[in-house]
C-alpha cells in the first residue's frame, strides 16, 4: 500500500499530473471517474494567493468527490510561498505540493518552478518553511535537473526528504529539455533504489499507453506514475492501465457514444464551475483532443469550437455520434 502521511492510494497509484489550463475542477470531474487516484490542483502562484486575486483564489476550489486532492503552490519568494502555503492549508485539501519542474519561461525565469533547481539551498529553505507550518503532507514535484550537466535530483530528493516533505514526484526531463525529447527515467529510477530514500516516488514523462506504465513500473520500480499530457481528451487512460496491469489484456477503446458523453460531462462541469459564457470559451481546447484521429472533421469542430450557444453546442457536440456511429477511437 502506497501511503503519502495517512493517506492511502492503493499498490501502485495512477496520478493526474497538474497542468495549467487543464487540471481545473471539470477536467478533475472526468479523470476522477476513469481511474485517477490521486490528483492536483493547476499550479497556483503564491504572489496571486496573498494578494488576493482571482483567478489565483478560484484555483483552490476544490470539492469532496475529488479526494484525496494536492494544491500545487509555485513562488520565488520565501516569505511569500510560506503565506500562501498558510492559504492553501486553510483551504483544507489532502496535501500541499511544490512545484520545482515548471519549465516555462514567465515562471523559470523569474526564478519559480524549474528555476529553484539552480538554488538548491533556497529550495530546500523553501520548502522547509512550508512543512513547518502545514497541517497536512508537503510534497514535491520537479524534473531531473536545469540542464545535462547539472541533473542534481539525486539531492534534490535526499534533502527534501530530510527537512519532511512525504513524496517526490519527478518528471524524467531537464528544464532545458521543456518537453521535447524522451523522457529519461533512469535517474528516477536510481532514486527509488536509493537506500536512503523512503518516502513515496512517482515517476513522470511521456507514459501514453499501458504498455509504457508497465515498463516503467517494472523497470525502474516506482511507487506509481503520474499522468499528464496522454490524459487531455483521453480520461480513459487511467483504467486501462490499471485493467492492462492487472490482466495482461486491453480494454475496448472507447467508441465515439463514449466520447461524446465525456465531452458533454465535461462541458456541463465546466458550466456549472465558471458560469456558461466562460464555461463554453475555456471548454474549446478540449474538442479537438476529444475527437482526435476523426476523419474529416475539421470543419464540424471549427463550428465546435466558434459556437456561443449552449442548447446549439450541444447539438454540434451529439451530432458527431451520427456522423462516425461505428468509429472506434484509440490511443
Amino acid at each position: 500500500m502506497v501511503k503519502i502521511g495517512n493517506i492511502e492510494l492503493g499498490d501502485f497509484p495512477l496520478l493526474l499530473a497538474p497542468m495549467e489550463d487543464v487540471s481545473d475542477p471539470p477536467f478533475r470531474y472526468v479523470c476522477k471517474q476513469y481511474g485517477a487516484d490521486m490528483m492536483y490542483t493547476e499550479f497556483i502562484s503564491s504572489e496571486g494567493l496573498i494578494r488576493d486575486a482571482a483567478k489565483s483564489v478560484k484555483k483552490l476550489d476544490i470539492f469532496e468527490y475529488e479526494r484525496p486532492i494536492g494544491i500545487q503552490l509555485f513562488g520565488s519568494d520565501i516569505d511569500s510561498m510560506r503565506e500562501a502555503g498558510c492559504i492553501a492549508d486553510a483551504a483544507k485539501p489532502d496535501l500541499i505540493d511544490i512545484n520545482y519542474g515548471c519549465p516555462v519561461k514567465n515562471v523559470a525565469c523569474r526564478g519559480a518552478g524549474a528555476a529553484l533547481l539552480q538554488d538548491i539551498p533556497k529550495m530546500v529553505q523553501m520548502t522547509s518553511e512550508i512543512v513547518k507550518i502545514a497541517t497536512r503532507p508537503v510534497t514535491v514535484k520537479t524534473r531531473l535537473g536545469w540542464d545535462d550537466s547539472t541533473k542534481n535530483v539525486t539531492e534534490v530528493a535526499e534533502r527534501l526528504q530530510d527537512i519532511g516533505i512525504q513524496a517526490l514526484s519527478v518528471h524524467g526531463r531537464t528544464r532545458s529539455q521543456m518537453y521535447k525529447g524522451e523522457a529519461d527515467w533512469t535517474l528516477i529510477g536510481e532514486i527509488k533504489n536509493n537506500p536512503r530514500i523512503r518516502i513515496p516516488i512517482f515517476g513522470n514523462g511521456d507514459v501514453s499507453s499501458p504498455e509504457k506504465a508497465l515498463i516503467m513500473k517494472n523497470r525502474f520500480g516506482v511507487d506509481g506514475i503520474m499522468i499528464g499530457r496522454a490524459s487531455i481528451g483521453y480520461p480513459w487512460i487511467f483504467n486501462e492501465i490499471k485493467h492492462y496491469m492487472a490482466t495482461g489484456t486491453h480494454l475496448p477503446p472507447p467508441r465515439i457514444s463514449d466520447r461524446v458523453k465525456v465531452a458533454l460531462t465535461h462541458l456541463q462541469k465546466s458550466i456549472e464551475w465558471k458560469g456558461e459564457r466562460l464555461g463554453i470559451i475555456e471548454m474549446r481546447s478540449h474538442y479537438t483532443n476529444y475527437f482526435k484521429g476523426l476523419p474529416n472533421f475539421r470543419d464540424h469542430r471549427l463550428k465546435i469550437v466558434t459556437c456561443d450557444g449552449y442548447e446549439e453546442l450541444l447539438s454540434l457536440i451529439r451530432v458527431v455520434e451520427e456522423m462516425y456511429p461505428e468509429t472506434e477511437l484509440s490511443l
